[in-house]
């Protein structure tokens, strides 16, 4: 009956084969690495026997070059990852692309252990720095505070790049490496620190690269250590920015000005390797030279030329034209423009040159004295009103002065606004030509010069004791301002208005007002006149006294008196008028 049956398996048998198997399943192990021979190769797998109950297979894709052919044979040994011992069809789970990824973890990791570096290749930017690919295709972080001694700022410039890295960071499990290239140019920048301070002196001339470019200056990697190279010491010409003589990368000489071995701080020069060209540039630059030069700067006051590398010189506003009125020296050269010049004066302890541009011109002034002597009568324009005169433009460029006290005989004139605007076109007389002082000379003129002074002829027409009617022009507190005739003018005193008390004048005058006024006095020496209202009323009221005093009735010579009476004293009653009557009769 058992023989018939004959399938079911005996006891001892059953316990065997699960022990067998128990035993498989502590020698192998799933997620861990196994070796195993290639069995066969289909179209689509590679089947690996493990030593397990059964086969494992990986796809041909992983077995792949870099060239497109299969890596392995029938028979090769190979080292695969068991991801599971069983599938749906009974083969193992394995991966040849996950036993070199771990394969390549354990060697970082060993690497990491030993203190060695890593080469790898940045593959791209990503957020925060850059992205290397390293040993079997691993991809690891290169934050960008890593990637040089100083922060840079364009990340892109490395991609495609291969370096060498020390791992600051591992992880396997998470799969995170941080790299670090900063590290290493550290250690090779102390080391050859060390080196250059050992041989550094000044006055040494050394070898180095631009680092960097500031304003100031240039920073210069000598080996280690870092010079700077300011921009005072680049050239012995005009610099205005480093970037015109460097880039950075830049190989240069230099030779070094001051060291410090306790700050370890190196001033650099590049000019001192040359020498001064101001040496001998008193030789060169003698006064009345004739030279050219390229305007290299415009200031508000002038020029800058350089005559040759390292010296300039200063064309000053005022040295550029005759009679022009330069405002900015823009409107005569602009920056690049090759000019011809004069040396005015060098000082070389200064470094100091001082060039003329309107002396390649014949100077205008040199003929004026001839041209416009005392007594000429000219005719020009008003080009500038100041508080002490009117300038007057009698050529293209050249002014003649006419002083506030040439302006009149007679009006005082307190701002010459009172009489002039500018643009206002006006005739004088010249009265002086001044050239000592220095090559633009001083032209006086004169405006009251073109008529005699009427002083000469003023005590005539208005002598003492005369009665005129004047024009009132202005009224103040001590009396009013009257025009005797255009130009000549004279004071009323608060005191000759009335016989009565005046306490203000404006109450009783207002400028435009005509008057009878009597002339008191002429002061031909302070050029003043005097006028009296009340003395003209009370020589009219007395004229019209003796006119009545001969046929007229007693009645209206004592009208005519009462008035005269009442502008003295007032108003008085019917009465005092009698008696006044009374008396005079």
């Amino acid at each position: 009956m058992a023989e018939a049956q004959g399938t079911a398996p005996a006891p001892e048998e059953e316990s065997f084969a699960a022990l067998f198997e128990e035993s498989l399943k502590e020698e192998i192990r799933e997620n861990e690495i196994v070796r195993g021979r290639v069995v066969q190769i289909t179209k689509d797998y590679v089947l690996v026997d493990i030593g397990y109950k059964s086969e494992g297979q990986v796809p041909v894709s992983e077995f792949m070059g870099a060239d497109g052919q299969l890596t392995v044979r029938e028979g090769d040994m190979v080292e695969v990852y068991l991801e599971s011992r069983e599938n749906d069809n009974g083969l193992c789970v394995l991966s040849k692309e996950k036993a070199d990824r771990l394969k390549v973890w354990d060697e970082i990791s060993a690497a990491c252990e030993r203190d060695e570096l890593i080469e790898g290749t940045i593959a791209q930017r990503v957020k925060g720095g850059l992205s290397v690919g390293i040993k079997g295709g691993v991809k690891a972080f290169l934050p960008g505070s890593q990637v040089d001694l100083r922060p840079v700022r364009n990340l892109d410039a490395f991609i495609g790049k291969s370096f060498k890295f020390k791992v600051i960071k591992f992880n396997k499990k998470r799969g995170n490496i941080v790299l670090s290239r900063r590290v290493l140019l550290e250690r090779e920048r102390a080391e050859l620190k060390e080196q250059t301070l050992e041989k550094l002196t000044e006055g040494q001339v050394v070898e180095g690269i631009v680092k960097n470019l500031t304003e100031y200056g240039a920073f210069i990697d000598l080996g280690g250590i870092d010079g700077l190279l300011h921009i005072t010491d680049m050239s012995w010409g005009r610099v205005n920015h480093p970037s015109e003589l460097f880039q950075v990368g830049d190989h240069v000489r230099v030779k070094v000005l001051k060291f410090n071995h306790e700050t370890e701080r190196v001033s650099l020069g590049l000019k001192q390797i040359t020498e001064d060209p101001w040496l001998h540039a008193a030789e060169r630059y003698t006064p009345g030279t004739v030279v050219k030069g390229k305007v290299v700067s415009l200031k508000d006051y002038g020029a800058f030329v350089e005559l040759e590398e390292g010296i300039e010189g200063l064309v000053h506003i005022s040295e550029m034209s005759w009679t022009r009125r330069i405002k900015h020296p823009s409107k005569m050269v602009a920056v690049g423009d090759t000019i011809e010049a004069v040396v005015l004066d060098i000082d070389v302890k200064n470094a100091r040159i001082s060039l003329g541009m309107k002396q390649l011109e014949p100077n205008p002034y040199e003929a004026l004295t001839q041209k416009y002597p005392p007594g000429t009568h000219v005719k020009g324009r008003v080009r500038n009103i100041a508080d002490f005169g009117i300038f007057v433009e009698i050529e293209e460029g050249i002014d003649g002065l006419v002083h506030i006290s040439d302006m009149s005989w007679t009006h005082r004139v307190k701002h010459p606004s009172e009489l002039f605007q500018k643009g206002d076109e006006v005739e004088a007389v010249v009265l002086n030509i001044d050239t000592t002082d220095g090559d633009k000379p001083k032209i006086s003129l004169g405006i009251k010069q073109l008529v005699g002074d009427p002083w000469d002829r003023i005590p005539h027409d208005y002598p003492e004791g005369r009665v005129v009617t004047a024009k009132v022009l202005k009224v103040l507190d001590f009396g009013a301002f009257v025009e005797l005739e255009k130009g000549v003018e004279g004071l009323i005193h608060v005191s000759e208005i009335s016989d009565e008390r005046v306490e203000d004048p404006r109450q009783v005058l207002k400028p435009g007002q005509e008057v009878t006024a009597k002339i008191i006095s002429v002061d031909v020496n302070e050029r003043k006149i005097g006028l009296s209202i009340r003395a003209a009323q009370r020589d009219a009221d007395a004229s019209l006294a003796q006119g009545y005093s001969g046929g007229e009735s007693k009645a209206k010579l004592a009208d005519v008196f009462a008035r005269s009476q009442k502008s003295k004293k007032g108003k008085k009653g019917k009465r005092a008028v009698v008696e006044e009557e009374d008396d005079y009769e």
